[in-house]
This record gives structure tokens, C-alpha cells and sequence, in this order.
């Protein structure tokens, strides 16, 4: 059959273009017309300016393609939830919201800074290349361009300015932060008894008729899940590297196409003296400020170790004047053109003449360089092999994959012909229908499981299809012997339900006496009680955490005051409370604990502040059903 497909394609495909192109004639044009106005209705509006549902869709598939880049062996299915886009228009109004912000309140960030921050920001190392430049391979993989990322960028750290505005200026006087302080730290002496359930075990003699009922009422704690025993193949760019060996003249090539990776970025440490000229000035005002710039070289040059304090004299740089004009080391990139260009002109020790820039005239020492160091070929030849593999089997993916594909698909009653032709290992596991608590690979994908589980995989043992398992991976199984849900018969489970019958039962006898000990202390009654301890937040002093939860929430407007509480299949715990006491001031702690709540406090503030912004700038959302809307759908429709 598949051979005669293959002789046939032509007149396949000219049989089904005629039985497609009447259909679409008549149902299509109508069906294209209503989904695109779908796309452009309106889901919320900022400002008057509407966020279509076209874009939510966009939005929210974008956000679900960036986890599975960091999560791959996540299930997609998991964000096709009517929460989660939820979440997805919200962001998309909030960064709306904040966009408007920015614009309004004339928030504007200059290229100086935009090169500054991604020339030294941790973050960017990622994405910056040794010599300093952006990596636009990273970039076109994000699909983004430079200009774009630089767009992006400018425009998130105008957003940041709106929020910061708020956030850096938040204020808690000392009173307001001493008495939260003391509410969330307040201690409490008490005195507690504890009955443990396992003190009452040899108390009690579950009958038949006892286990015959807890087996009954609790159904679900004996059910074996449904499993499968199963081989499984992978194929990755791993496994197509394996065996492919990279002559020395190819390795050699691209380590000198790629020399720049392997050399240090070249930095320069300089100190400056700027003479302020605003390049609107009038131009003898200009010319005047030149002539002190060139008075200052002379100075400069006549004695190059005093040039700090003529810097400390003379700059008007208020960034730098006090530090003697010293700019640390910076790379390309990092200063603006002229200045830079002059930096990395300069040997050590040298001075500059007059440098023109838009912030006026600069006076140049070179301190010193460093970077620009090559790694010997050698030192890196391995990862160049390594590269040059990977990228050979990037080359051959799309022919294996197809293979693959295909060789599982023709071939469905065994995995050994996909194993022989890709020269691929044979891998066997026991698995469920659900990912196995630390899994990992193909074995934690989602995808490949509901294959292994579907109908055709379970019931006549055939292959699955290949499954994408992970960035460029593939994954397919077959199964080889399935066990369905059952619920295991009383005879197998009998000693697991008899420990929990009398637990049950020692935890109700704890109960018991523990409520007795609370009911004689309330009656003034001499109720024996531990030796006291003070509890908080803070510190409970081994007491667990639900009896230190109770003890705080309990009224202590009158003492001694008595609460109950249970530990679930450990027993009882009974506590009378004797004294409230104010927290406990740690000098080391305070300054700390301060700083928390002042912090909390401003994100308080700017939630209140956001809050604000979309009444002012009259956010309405229009999504309600259409947040039930599935990935999927949203996938189809961005294509």
C-alpha cells in the first residue's frame, strides 16, 4: 500500500485538491471571514486601546512555548486551563497598563544606558558575545532581532521606572513596624499534655468486622494502578553524534571562522575630566568650554600621576569627579562612540586629546587593559569537536527524524527495525500513566505515556508513534505486558488494614482522654500539665506546628485559656495557656525583620498603586467563557 502511495503522489494530490477546493468554496470563505473577526474582537481595553482576542492568544502561546523550552517533559495540557489564560490577560493588561504609565509620565530610557545595562548586567552574559556585541544566533532562536531586543529592553526598563517610583520611595515609621512586629511575634507561656496514639496500640483489638468496614469506607488506599511494561527507543542529537569523528583541518577552520569566542573581551580602565557642553549651547559657550578641556590636557600631560586630582578639581561629571574621574574598566559597547573609540585608540598611560561627545568635552587617561587573550586551539579542541558534532547531527536531524518516524509507523509490531537502521539502544521500563516522581527524559513526558496507554499501544501491542519528547527528541514504545486498575481483595491488603484500623482507634482513645484533661482544667479541676514553655512564630520550641498555630489564634483576652488539637495518626494534644508575653527584640534579628516588612509593605503599595493605574486608565476585561479557550485552539490560530 505504501509503495503505491509513493508511485501515485501526483494524482493523490490532484484527487484531493479537487475534493477540498469545492468544500472551501462553499464553507470556507465564511469560516475564514468569522474566525479572523474573532481574532479582533476586543478581550479587555486600556486607555480606549483595545488588547484583541488574537493577541491573547499570542501572548498566551508564547508564554506556554517558553516553559516547554525550560521544561520540556511538561504537559502543555497543564496551562489549557480557563485559570491560566486568565493569568495570561492579566499580564498582558498589567504590561499594557504599566506601557501607558510610562508614556504619560515621560519615562524614557537613553541608548547610553541601554549599552551600559547590557554591556554589564549579570543577566545578559548569556546573550553578549566575548568582544561585548549582542549574539544574534540566541536572539533569532528567541525569534528576536537586535533592534527588537532593544526595543524590548528599552521599554521594560521604562515599566520598571513607573513601579519604582513607588516601591524605592516606600516609608513604615518605626511604630507602625514595631507594633506589626509585636502582633506577628507576640510569645505565649504555656504548659501542654500530649497523648500519643502509639501509647494506646497495645490498647486495642480491631475485629473482622472493624477491618471488613475500614476496607470497605476506604476504597481507594488498596487500588494497584494500572502499569505498563514496556521497551522504548530515543533518538536525540546525542545519540546521532555518537561515532562521528571530526578531522583536525575542519576543527581547525572553525576555531579561526570563530576566533572571537575563544578570545577574552578587551576591557579599558580610563579615568576622565568632562567639561559640560550642551550641543544646543551657543557655540562661543561651546568654544569656551573646548578651550578649558584643551588647558586641561596640557595640565594632564605635564604631570599624568596628578591626574585624579586635577579630575577631583575640574570634572563635571558628578558620577565620577569624586572618585578622580575613575570609570573602572569598561568593554565596547559600554561608553558612547567617540569616547569609546578613543579609549581603545590609547595606550596605557597616555592622554587623550579633546574628545567631542554629546555630554560635552572629555580629557582621557588609559590606566590600564586587560582581555583580548586567544585560547590555544588546544586548550579548546574538544568543545570545537563537540560543536562541530552537534552541528553535523543538527544537519542530519530532520532525514532521522523523518526515518524514524516513518520506520516506527511502517513497521508496528517491533522496535527492532528503527533499532537497526538508526543504530539506536533498547530501553525497557515500568511505567503508569502519569509521570514517576523523579523521571526524567522520555520517561517524564506526558505525551509519550498517553501513547503507551492509548488503545492500539495497550490492547494489540503495537508501536507508538514517534513522540517529541524533548527539543529535538523523539521518543516511541511499545508495550509488552499491561496491568489495568484493580482494587487488591482484603486477603492481600489484611495486615495493611489492620495497622490502620488501630491506629484509628489508638488515635480516638487519645482523643478521648485529651478532651477529659481539657474538660477537668476548664472546670478548675487539678489537671496535670508539662512544665511550661513559651512558644511563637519565631520559636515554638518543638511544639509542631499546629499546636503552635492553635495557640496563637486562641482568645487570650481571659487565662488560663484551653485549646485541643489533633495530629492526624499521632494522637491528641491538649494546652492550657498561662501568660501573653511581648516578643523577644534581637538586635541582631530587629534590623532585619525591619527591613522584611518595610519591604512587604512597598509591595503592598505598589499593588495599591497598580490598583490605581488601571482605574485611572479605565481597564475593562470582556473575557469570561473565552478563557476556557485551549492551547491548541490558540496554536491553530497563530499559524
Amino acid at each position: 500500500m505504501f509503495e503505491f502511495i509513493r508511485t501515485h503522489t501526483k494524482l493523490l494530490q490532484l484527487l484531493l485538491l479537487l475534493l477540498i477546493l469545492p468544500s472551501f468554496i462553499v464553507f470556507g470563505i465564511q469560516g475564514y471571514t468569522q474566525f479572523t473577526e474573532g481574532q479582533q474582537q476586543a478581550v479587555a481595553t486600556v486607555a480606549g486601546q483595545s488588547i484583541s482576542q488574537g493577541e491573547w492568544d499570542a501572548a498566551h502561546q508564547q508564554q506556554v512555548e517558553r516553559i516547554r523550552q525550560q521544561a520540556p517533559n511538561l504537559d502543555p495540557k497543564m496551562f489549557d486551563t480557563p485559570e491560566a489564560r486568565a493569568q495570561t490577560l492579566e499580564a498582558l493588561v498589567r504590561e499594557r497598563v504599566m506601557q501607558v504609565a510610562a508614556y504619560k509620565l515621560h519615562l524614557q530610557v537613553g541608548d547610553d544606558r541601554l549599552r551600559r545595562l547590557f554591556a554589564q548586567d549579570p543577566q545578559f552574559a548569556t546573550i553578549r558575545n566575548a568582544d561585548g556585541s549582542v549574539n544574534k544566533e540566541l536572539l533569532q532562536a528567541q525569534g528576536m532581532s537586535s533592534e527588537s531586543f532593544a526595543e524590548r529592553l528599552r521599554l521594560d526598563l521604562a515599566i520598571q521606572q513607573v513601579s519604582r517610583g513607588v516601591t524605592d520611595s516606600s516609608l513604615a515609621s518605626p511604630s507602625v513596624v514595631s507594633s506589626a512586629l509585636d502582633s506577628m511575634l507576640q510569645r505565649r507561656e504555656i504548659r501542654v499534655a500530649r497523648f500519643d496514639a502509639k501509647d494506646y496500640m497495645a490498647r486495642v483489638d480491631p475485629s473482622p468486622a472493624d477491618l471488613q468496614a475500614y476496607y470497605t469506607s476506604h476504597p481507594t488506599e488498596f487500588v494497584s494502578p494500572e502499569q505498563a511494561e514496556i521497551e522504548y527507543v530515543v533518538l536525540d542529537l546525542e545519540m546521532l553524534s555518537k561515532g562521528l569523528t571530526v578531522p583536525e583541518a575542519d576543527a581547525k577552520a572553525y576555531y579561526e571562522a570563530n576566533v572571537s569566542r575563544y578570545t577574552a573581551a578587551e576591557e579599558r580602565r580610563a579615568r576622565h575630566i568632562l567639561i559640560k557642553a550642551d550641543t544646543s549651547a551657543a557655540p562661543d559657550v561651546r568654544q569656551k568650554a573646548r578651550a578649558q578641556a584643551e588647558a586641561l590636557v596640557t595640565q594632564a600631560r605635564q604631570n599624568p600621576k596628578a591626574f585624579a586630582d586635577l579630575a577631583r578639581k575640574n570634572s563635571q561629571d558628578e558620577g565620577s569627579a569624586a572618585q578622580g574621574g575613575d570609570l573602572d574598566f569598561f568593554s565596547r559597547g559600554a561608553m558612547t562612540k567617540p569616547f569609546e573609540d578613543a579609549a581603545y585608540a590609547m595606550k596605557p598611560g597616555e592622554v587623550s586629546n579633546v574628545v567631542e561627545t554629546e555630554f560635552g568635552y572629555h580629557v582621557i587617561l588609559l590606566e590600564a587593559t586587560r582581555g583580548g587573550e586567544r585560547q590555544p586551539f588546544e586548550a579548546v579542541r574538544a568543545s570545537i569537536e563537540d560543536d562541530i558534532r552537534r552541528q553535523l547531527a543538527q544537519k542530519r536531524w530532520a532525514e532521522a527524524a523523518e526515518q524514524f518516524t516513518n520506520t516506527v509507523y511502517e513497521q508496528p509490531d517491533s522496535l527492532q527495525p528503527v533499532i537497526e537502521k538508526l543504530k539506536l539502544e533498547k530501553r525497557t521500563a515500568t511505567v503508569g500513566r502519569t509521570p514517576a516522581p523523579g523521571a526524567a527524559g522520555a520517561l517524564a513526558s506526558a505525551k509519550l505515556l498517553d501513547a503507551v496507554f492509548a488503545t492500539d499501544a495497550v490492547k494489540n501491542k503495537r508501536n507508538t508513534d514517534g513522540v517529541e519528547v524533548g527539543p529535538n527528541q523523539l521518543a516511541a514504545a511499545r508495550v509488552i505486558r499491561h496491568q489495568p486498575t484493580r482494587t487488591l481483595p482484603l486477603d492481600e491488603v489484611k495486615d495493611r488494614v489492620a495497622t490502620q484500623v488501630r491506629l484509628t482507634q489508638a488515635v480516638a482513645l487519645a482523643r478521648k482522654d485529651g478532651e477529659a484533661r481539657l474538660a477537668q482544667a476548664r472546670s478548675g479541676g487539678d489537671a496535670a500539665w508539662n512544665a511550661s514553655i513559651v512558644v511563637s512564630r519565631v520559636d515554638p520550641a518543638g511544639q509542631p506546628r499546629p499546636v503552635v498555630d492553635a495557640v496563637l489564634r486562641t482568645d487570650a483576652s481571659r487565662l488560663p485559656a484551653h485549646v485541643g488539637v489533633d495530629l492526624p495518626g499521632q494522637g491528641y494534644v491538649a494546652v492550657q495557656i498561662d501568660k501573653v508575653l511581648p516578643r523577644e527584640v534581637r538586635t541582631e534579628e530587629n534590623a532585619q525583620l525591619q527591613s522584611q516588612y518595610v519591604q512587604l509593605w512597598a509591595q503592598a503599595e505598589s499593588a495599591a498603586y497598580y490598583q490605581a493605574l488601571r482605574k485611572r486608565y479605565q481597564v475593562e476585561l470582556k473575557a469570561d467563557a473565552k478563557a476556557a479557550r485551549s492551547v491548541d485552539a490558540a496554536s491553530a490560530a497563530s499559524r
